[in-house]
């Protein structure tokens, strides 16, 4: 299977199963060669000539090897990880292999400590080697014109502002999270799904936990709790459009930009009063 050599270490590939022996399997590496692989790490419903998901790394001789176990990132992405040890050298840390992920003191933002969780970029050192990063600002863009408004994208929490929270979009660049609307708990090192809510003028990217825009289908569904909540409550609740998020969010499950768009429908309609304690059935 396509023995020319597009391949990359520290990826995910599909490879042909040549042979299948007791203990191990051969898979055809092309410009690797052939590549053996535990036989336990293979199901037990594999053939030769079937193809199969694995991971590439280099061994501890510096050649190419395979696994079927998934790292929590691969080459050029960003993951949450435990520090399992310290040495002279720099540190080592937890990334779903048997083989622990190694980063430099030099690519360290802070001194690690073992024990202690860390974001790292996965990288290519100048021998070929893959390696860690916490330096993940050398890595991570300010901007990108790939992405679009109302983008639908995977984010990754990384540290704490005055405004909310920034977030790596699709390992690629930066986003932030405005705590004012946010109606969840967020912490670092989380993987959520996140949406691009606008692009700035100077390229910077806003984040939303929520699909940007008008979702009347939504509305409708959350005046009708809203409604139905006022009813087993005699008429009163004491949620305003000035309640925190994460209150919004306990009781009805959506943002609090939604729930506004809701109870000012419902007040349009005259079926509620917008009162400073509450909301109030007419």
């Amino acid at each position: 299977m396509g023995s020319r050599m597009d391949r990359e270490i520290g990826r995910f590939h599909s490879l042909e199963i040549l042979e299948l022996g007791a203990h191990s399997a051969i898979l055809d590496g092309g410009d690797w060669g052939r590549l053996s692989i535990d036989r336990r790490l293979c199901p037990d419903t594999v053939r030769p000539g079937d193809s199969l998901e694995v991971f590439s790394y280099l061994n501890s001789s510096g050649q190419p090897a395979v696994t079927t176990e998934k790292p929590a990132a691969q080459l050029g992405e960003v993951a949450w990880v435990e520090v399992v040890e310290v040495n002279d050298l720099g540190a080592f840390v937890d990334w779903g292999l048997p083989r622990d992920l190694f980063v430099p003191f030099a690519e360290q933002q802070h001194l690690l400590k073992k024990g202690g969780h860390t974001l790292v970029m996965v990288y290519l050192d100048n021998q070929g080697r893959l390696t860690g990063s916490t330096r993940v600002d050398h890595w991570i863009d300010d901007s990108s014109a790939a992405l679009s408004q109302g983008q639908k994208v995977s984010l990754i929490v990384a540290e704490r502002t005055e405004l909310g929270y920034k977030a790596i979009i699709n390992h690629q660049c930066w986003g932030l999270l405005y705590s004012n609307e946010l109606y969840q708990r967020v912490r670092k090192g989380q993987v959520l799904t996140g949406f691009v809510q606008r692009i700035r003028s100077d390229g910077r990217i806003d984040l939303s936990l929520n699909q940007p825009g008008f979702n009347k289908t939504k509305i409708d569904r959350v005046s009708a709790k809203i409604l139905e909540r006022l009813e087993d409550n005699d008429g009163f609740l004491p949620l305003t459009d000035k309640s925190p998020p994460r209150e919004i969010y306990a009781v009805f499950g959506v943002s609090k930009k939604v729930f506004k768009q809701a109870i000012g429908a419902l007040y349009k309609q005259r079926i509620i009063t917008l009162d400073a304690d509450g909301i109030r059935t007419i």
